[in-house]
């Protein structure tokens, strides 16, 4: 039996693909490689798990119907994981219509792709810790209300919620949302902050802070996120009270750690200090996220690891060897 993998060339999707054909699975692997960042990085990325025994990878736009069942051709597929997405909350108010297709549309071509799988044993998809919004209770927990987004993007991801809901009410598939915290680590994607401002320091540039410094992220460590992925993926949801087998997790560090004390732990590691750039809050933002994993501990005995006093080091030094720096 086979795995259907989407966003296989992504910063998560490759992770987890690695994790999967270590255990013996096989994979086959969808991406369209766009450049909304460097595509040089996912391609890079693909190296890794070409010709590793049993991963298959196909150039695949997930909002083409007929596109991804031509790539599944011949793979006996029983388990999807659809981490495919347009990413970033910023470039939502530049782009909106890449949000739409890419999330909704393809979330809905993914859900009619396992609605005609034989025995869809189980739909995991990736959601976000953006769908809370302008909530102040913290910590974010996946009972507290969501239907205030403050992005588009935010917006198209509880819109994934709300039509995977529809499908397990209508069509009776097992289906799991993942509702990730800040992800960083090796191989991580060049638009999120700590990329951001490690690039910047290492160049001796400056970086943008915004709301002043006063936010605080739950920073979730990749080998951490992956392990929680897994276990759903291994844990399908029984039928709830409703009968259907659906839920939703966070998946977080279960720590809000400082936007400032991140920065200084970068700037230890790459040894000099950034020059700062203060500025207001962005639109879209939120000034503090923080995860309640109570939910996916509870059921799957999902438990993170890795602080951001260890896992800011291992991303660094993967930065640093990804672009021959020295010092």
């Amino acid at each position: 039996m086979a795995i259907l993998l989407t966003g296989a060339a992504g910063f998560i999707g490759f992770h987890v693909a690695q994790v999967l054909l270590q255990r013996g699975e096989e994979v086959v692997g969808l991406d369209n490689l766009n450049d909304y960042y460097d595509p040089a990085l996912k391609r890079a990325r693909l190296d890794q798990l070409q010709g590793q025994k049993g991963f298959k990878f196909f150039k695949v736009d997930i909002a083409e119907p007929d596109a991804v069942r031509d790539a599944a051709k011949g793979a006996d597929i029983d388990r999807v994981i659809h981490l495919a997405a347009q990413a970033g909350v910023r470039y939502s108010l530049i782009n909106p219509y890449a949000y739409i297709r890419a999330n909704v549309l393809g979330h809905t071509v993914m859900l009619e792709f396992a609605r005609g799988l034989k025995n869809c044993r189980h739909f995991v998809y990736a959601s976000s810790s953006s769908v809370y919004g302008g909530n102040t209770k913290l910590p974010f927990a996946v009972e507290d209300r969501v239907d205030s987004p403050v992005s588009l993007y935010a917006a198209t991801k509880k819109a994934d919620e709300l039509i995977s809901h529809a499908y397990s009410h209508l069509f009776g598939f097992p289906q799991t949302g993942l509702r990730f915290f800040t992800v960083y680590g090796p191989w991580g994607r060049p638009d999120m902050a700590m990329f951001i401002f490690t690039k910047a320091i290492f160049e001796g540039r400056p970086i943008q802070v915004f709301n002043h410094g006063n936010m605080k992220r739950d920073f979730t460590y990749i080998d951490d996120i992956v392990n929680g992925v897994i276990k759903t993926l291994d844990n399908p949801p029984p039928p709830n009270e409703q009968g259907r087998p659906y839920r939703l997790y966070n998946i977080g560090n279960n720590r809000s750690e400082p936007l400032m004390r991140m920065i200084e732990l970068i700037e230890k590691e790459v040894g000099r200090k950034a020059e700062k750039q203060f500025l207001p809050l962005q639109e879209g933002d939120v000034p503090a996220s923080f995860a309640d994993i109570s939910a996916i501990q509870r059921d799957t005995g999902f438990a993170p690891t890795t602080p951001i006093d260890v896992g800011i080091p291992r991303f660094v030094d993967w930065y640093r060897r990804y672009h021959n720096l020295v010092g």
